[in-house]
């Protein structure tokens, strides 16, 4: 969830660091700090943005060609000056980042206050930079040694780097649960969160796996062991990352940029996979266990946030497709209910970053019961790519915006290939509804390319209802994964309350909070389910709510009832949410922005959740 960035090179440190901070704003964050070797260890942190830092140091020491840099996202302790990251250690000759939480910090705090420690801060990251360097006085070993050993003695999940003053030529690096990239140039050593603070200055990089070291020396190539003192030779990956891939390009927002750029992104993630014309769909990952597939007694998914309400759409698809039972669940209460997993079950793990924490976890536990793990994820190199049996990248492109848009559709389009792989190989499909719908599916970025010209109607919307205080969001079948992800871009960007709802359901409950200042949200388009939608929509209308409906070109029932219609292009039900889901994230984002909101950074939200 905090940003990492880390140097030794050549060049001075400060404007590589800062600039990759800003790169990794998007993580989330609500304090940062930098810290540099310049004969001393100088450290500059605070509670704020990136822009904070910047005039905290103006005019103080910035010189040095070794540093790091740190973006926090608070959770042992407030967000303030003395929590911010780098820590020192307590002689001030050591100085650490971190990212994730040290879970028995209080038992190891308690020891080392019983030795005669004193903490500054409420962190658990200081409680690790201690330890490291008592272990190095008190066992008389080197400092690469000392973090070897601290980490010994950690349970939790972190990702680090750590600097002395006593030797200003080495930064080491180690990572556990917590994603660390590490960037390779001419005698310069990058380290970062992710590869977007380092793309700009070399595409050959190294992803640390679990439990291991990086030892960078000024003059000297990349060494990695373990914490067990086991030799790792580096295995160096060129990176496919552009820069202008990670750059606003002219919008306002990444958010907006995103949301536009998916006609692209859709199209990419079926970029080789797919030729309705020959009939042919091919989602790689699965061709070595397609019989587990075929003979998987039932399908789970697991997922957080986003990633789940695609799980849901997937759901159906496969269920309807496949004919395969699905269970979709929450990946972070999934490992805390002893769930029954067996060595039939193939699982399918979704993740826009690849590192979500909870996910991670739901895929240890079902690969120690025997499962098939299957990974979606969309960066390359990721740990749920690497901790899972197979998969398929979305190819969606770097998501900036912290509220996921085009990593929804791209999660839908990839769920969509595997159902209707799996479908035609089972032959639960007939093949002129496979051949129709693979038509159909190709079609689709065209069809959004249509509603995106709907940008002017939905912001005409957004102006009137921007003041509103909840917001209900209804559907039915495949658009109720659209509802509730819907309502989640809202609350998400806005801090509205919303809450997504199928439409069956909102007479068990929801019903008794409309009124006239109700906002309704309300998927109609044409489908199996069409007729019981227009009686829900009738219902909320005898109680004077305001219906926003979302319809199919050319709809005239629903039009004569509703305040506000928002009309998309046909297709066949089982694509509806790749369609459907565009206006409710324009209409979030242009509520948002009218609210005064930071789209791209919302309070409290990270990026990438990579603490349990």
């Amino acid at each position: 969830m905090c940003g990492i960035v880390a140097y030794i090179g050549k060049k001075q440190a400060w404007p590589i660091l800062i600039k990759g901070l800003r790169r990794l704003e998007y993580r989330g964050y609500d304090s940062a700090g930098i810290a540099l070797h310049h004969n001393e260890l100088n450290v500059y942190k605070c509670k704020g943005k990136v822009s904070d830092l910047e005039n905290f140091a103006a005019g103080k020491d910035i010189d040095g060609t070794i540093g790091m840099g740190h973006t926090r996202w608070a959770t042992h302790g407030v967000p303030n000056d003395i929590n911010a990251h780098p820590h020192y250690s307590g002689s001030k000759e050591m100085v650490l980042i971190h990212n994730g939480i040290i879970e028995n910090y209080a038992p190891l705090k308690a020891e080392m206050k019983n030795r005669g420690h004193k903490f500054e801060s409420d962190t658990d990251t200081e409680v690790l930079v201690h330890l490291i360097e008592d272990i190095q006085q008190r066992e008389n070993v080197s400092l690469e040694e000392a973090v070897r050993l601290a980490l010994n003695n950690v349970v939790g999940a972190y990702a680090i780097v750590v600097m002395h003053k006593n030797d200003p030529d080495t930064l080491i690096a180690a990572r556990k649960s917590s994603p660390l990239v590490i960037g390779i140039a001419d005698d310069e050593f990058f380290v970062a969160s992710d590869a977007t603070p380092i793309i700009e200055y070399t595409k050959n990089v190294v992803y640390l796996d679990d439990e291991e070291i990086a030892i960078m020396r000024r003059g000297e190539k990349l060494r990695i062991h373990t914490i067990r003192n086991q030799e790792i030779t580096p295995y160096v990956q060129e990176l496919q990352l552009q820069l202008e891939a990670i750059e606003k390009g002219g919008y306002d927002h990444f958010m907006l940029k995103e949301i536009w750029e998916q006609p692209r992104s859709i199209k990419d993630s079926m970029r080789g996979r797919v030729n309705a014309a020959q009939g042919i769909v091919a989602v790689g990952g699965i061709n070595d266990y397609m019989q587990k597939f075929i003979n998987a007694n039932r399908i789970l998914i697991v997922g957080c946030g986003t990633s789940w309400h695609a799980g849901l759409v997937g759901e159906y698809l496969l269920e309807d497709l496949a004919r395969i039972p699905v269970e979709v669940e929450y990946a972070s209460e999934f490992r805390y209910r002893n769930p029954v997993i067996n060595e039939s079950d193939v699982v399918i793990a979704i993740s826009q970053s690849g590192e979500t924490a909870d996910t991670l976890a739901a895929i240890e536990l079902a690969k120690s019961k025997g499962a098939t793990i299957f990974g979606v994820c969309n960066v390359v190199g990721s740990s749920i790519a690497r901790a899972t049996h197979a998969g398929s990248y979305t190819h969606a492109g770097p998501e900036i915006g912290v509220a996921s848009t085009k990593a929804f559709t791209s999660q839908v389009t990839v769920l969509t290939l595997m159902a209707l792989m799996l479908g035609n190989r089972r032959g639960t499909i007939s093949e002129h509804h496979y051949r129709e719908l693979l038509t159909e599916l190709e079609g689709i970025p065209a069809k959004v390319e249509r509603v995106l010209k709907l940008n002017d109607q939905i912001k005409y919307i957004a102006s009137l209802y921007k003041d509103a205080r909840n917001c209900l969001y209804l559907g039915r079948s495949y658009t109720f994964p659209v509802a509730l992800e819907g309502a989640l871009k809202l609350k998400e960007i806005s801090y509205i309350h919303a809450e997504g709802y199928p439409a069956a359901e909102m007479k068990h409950g929801p019903i008794a909070l409309i009124d006239d200042e109700m906002p309704v949200i309300v998927i109609a388009t044409k489908g199996a389910s069409y007729e019981k939608v227009v009686s829900n929509i009738q219902e909320v209308k005898a109680r004077n709510g305001k219906i926003i409906a979302v319809v199919s070109e050319g709809d005239t029932v629903v039009k004569e009832m509703a305040d506000h219609v928002i009309e998309i292009p046909e297709t066949d039900e089982k694509l509806v949410p790749l369609l459907s889901v565009i206006p409710l994230q324009l209409l979030a984002y242009h509520i948002a922005v009218m609210r005064g909101c930071n789209v791209d950074q919302p309070r409290n939200l990270a990026k990438s959740v990579t603490v349990e």
